[in-house]
Formats: structure tokens, C-alpha cells, sequence
């Protein structure tokens, strides 16, 4: 029996409508693997040892079937709950055929500490997903700066000389730190705003801190697209996340629509041009983001937009993983 490891953060955390990691639970479940949940305070090292505290984790066979959100609420308003989970018991990270990194940002020291353990791991024999290595090296902002003929003009800098002059540029610019999630600390600054030097000073804590600017893209009212890649291939659709109105981000924590659309030949094009880069890092699961033509971000931590993608056009997005992490077994 295939044994899977999934480093997640806590279940009663988790979004029970949208949740990518519980859609992997489930296509891990329907396969009869054993599976454990590990919380990223519950990995160490002992004696040489990367180790965990596990516990045995499943989901609730009326809430597998299909992940329906009433299911689990029904559930805990009749007492029971949508997962059981034993007491945690020890483990060395190799016992698992399979770890899957699934922890959200933030990134700070104490997620590239868990790399490192994780990397531990892998290095005795296990298989980790997403890379432990690629996971610190690529960083979800700067990264798509490896595919310039992607990108819109954009900069990183933390040096406020140096971002008023791009914005004096272009005359409609997108900053953000290099280390959001979620359209936190976005900030749209056109010709004449007065915020502009605050907003600066703010993202860039004083200028101790790297920040990106970017053109600002219009195409954004069509929808912030997310493309899911499985070992450097394109899943054939995207969920544009379409902003509300008077809104500039089209993320779903922001309030954002998710509508499902077929790939484009250009989203294509921007797929194929990432994937053996991706494929190359050990990079299996990832969420690249496309804003009309143009690469803004690439998504390597804790990808989501399963659970909506699946809903609109009848796939199995996490199976369809789980197959590329069988092969490698």
C-alpha cells in the first residue's frame, strides 16, 4: 500500500468549498493509500533522523464522495465530524512513499526550515512534492522573471528612486511585495496619484524590502487566468478570476469570480515555454498565472483552483496528479 504524507496547515483551517489539498486527499483515499496529516510544527530531526509527528487521517465516506461543504456541516451539527484523525505517533519522513508539501505561505524562516527537513528526506530516498530545493529557490513573484518573453515590462527594486522613475514610465503600474498571497498589499498607482511616494515607503518597509512593479494590464476585468501544470503540462482549462466591480485583483480571497475557460493558444504558448523549466525543478504541481498575454506569476507553494475547475468541466485534477506521483514511484 502506497503511503502518503501531506504537510498541510491545520483541517479546521481549511476552506471546505475550495480546498486543492482536500481534493488530493480524496483521489489519494479512492485509491486506498494510507494517509497521514502532518502540521509543519509537527517535523524534526533526531538523531540524523527526519522525523514527524503523523497522524492517520481519513475522510468521512459521505464527505469523500464528492466534497460537498453541507455534507461536512451536517456532519458537525450532528456531532460527527467530516475527517477522523488518530493520535500522533512518531515517524521518520521515510516511512512515506510520498510527502506532499502543502503548507501556505507565509514563507518565512520556519518554511524554509521545514525544506530543509523535508529535504532531508528526500535525500534518504523519499519523494517530496513539490522539491524542497525549488520550493525556497523559486520565489512566486521574481520567478516569472526566468521568462522574460513572457513577462509585461516590470522592475524589483527596493530602491524608491528607482520605482518612481518605472512609474514615471508607465503611466499605470501595479506594485506588490514579493512575498504575498491572496491580492494582499496590492496597490494600483496611475498618473497624478499623491499615494504614490506612501505607497512605496510602505511596501518596501522604509526600502529595506525588494518589491515588484508591473504595467498594469487591463485585461485583468477579463479575468486573472490560473493555469494548473501537472509535471510541466497544462491542465486544458483555466479559472479566470474575474475582480469585482470597482476591484483591480481578481483573486478569489479577494472577492473574486472564478469563471472556467478553455486554454488559449497564447496560454498555451506561455504554458509550454514554463513547463520544462518547471519539469526540470521536480516542480509537479503548479499554478501559473496569465493576465491576457502576459506571465505574472508563478505559483509553486500551495497552488489551488481544483475543486473549481473540476466543478465546471467534469475533470479530476488531483488524480490526475496522483498519477504523475504514481509514475514516479
Amino acid at each position: 500500500m502506497t503511503r502518503i504524507a501531506f504537510v498541510m496547515d491545520p483541517l479546521e483551517s481549511l476552506s471546505l468549498k475550495k480546498d486543492s489539498t482536500l481534493a488530493m486527499i480524496r483521489a489519494a483515499q479512492m485509491r486506498g493509500w494510507e494517509i497521514s496529516y502532518v502540521g509543519i510544527e509537527d517535523l524534526f530531526l533526531s538523531e540524523r533522523q527526519p522525523m514527524a509527528l503523523t497522524r492517520a487521517l481519513k475522510l468521512s465516506d459521505e464527505f469523500a464522495e464528492n466534497l460537498d461543504p453541507k455534507v461536512a456541516q451536517r456532519q458537525k451539527a450532528a456531532g460527527a465530524s467530516w475527517y477522523q484523525q488518530s493520535a500522533a505517533n512518531a515517524q521518520p519522513l521515510t516511512y512515506f512513499d510520498v510527502i506532499m508539501m502543502r503548507k501556505d505561505p507565509p514563507f518565512d524562516m520556519e518554511y524554509i526550515y521545514a525544506t530543509y527537513l523535508l529535504e532531508r528526506a528526500e535525500s534518504l530516498g523519499a519523494k517530496v512534492f513539490n522539491r524542497p530545493q525549488s520550493l525556497r529557490d523559486c520565489n512566486e513573484k521574481f520567478f516569472a522573471t526566468a521568462f522574460p518573453q513572457c513577462c509585461p515590462d516590470l522592475v524589483v527594486s527596493r530602491n524608491l528612486s528607482v520605482l518612481t522613475a518605472f512609474k514615471k514610465t508607465h503611466p499605470n503600474v501595479v506594485f506588490k511585495p514579493l512575498d504575498g498571497m491572496g491580492g494582499k498589499s496590492i496597490f494600483r498607482i496611475m498618473d497624478g496619484d499623491p499615494n504614490l511616494s506612501v505607497v512605496l515607503e510602505t511596501l518596501t518597509n522604509g526600502g529595506t524590502s525588494q518589491i515588484m512593479g508591473q504595467v498594469y494590464l487591463p485585461e485583468i476585468a477579463l479575468g486573472d487566468k490560473r493555469i494548473l501544470m501537472i509535471n510541466g503540462e497544462p491542465v486544458p482549462y483555466a479559472l479566470a478570476r474575474v475582480p469585482m466591480a470597482g476591484e483591480a485583483r481578481g483573486n478569489l480571497a479577494a472577492g473574486g469570480t472564478g469563471v472556467g475557460q478553455p486554454l488559449s493558444e497564447r496560454d498555451r504558448w506561455i504554458a509550454h515555454q514554463v513547463g520544462p523549466e518547471l519539469k526540470a525543478r521536480g516542480l509537479a504541481f503548479v499554478g501559473i498565472d496569465v493576465i491576457g498575454d502576459y506571465l505574472t506569476e508563478v505559483n509553486v507553494t500551495c497552488p489551488t483552483c481544483i475543486r473549481e475547475l473540476d466543478a465546471q468541466f467534469s475533470l479530476d485534477i488531483a488524480s490526475m496528479l496522483l498519477d504523475h506521483v504514481e509514475a514516479q514511484l
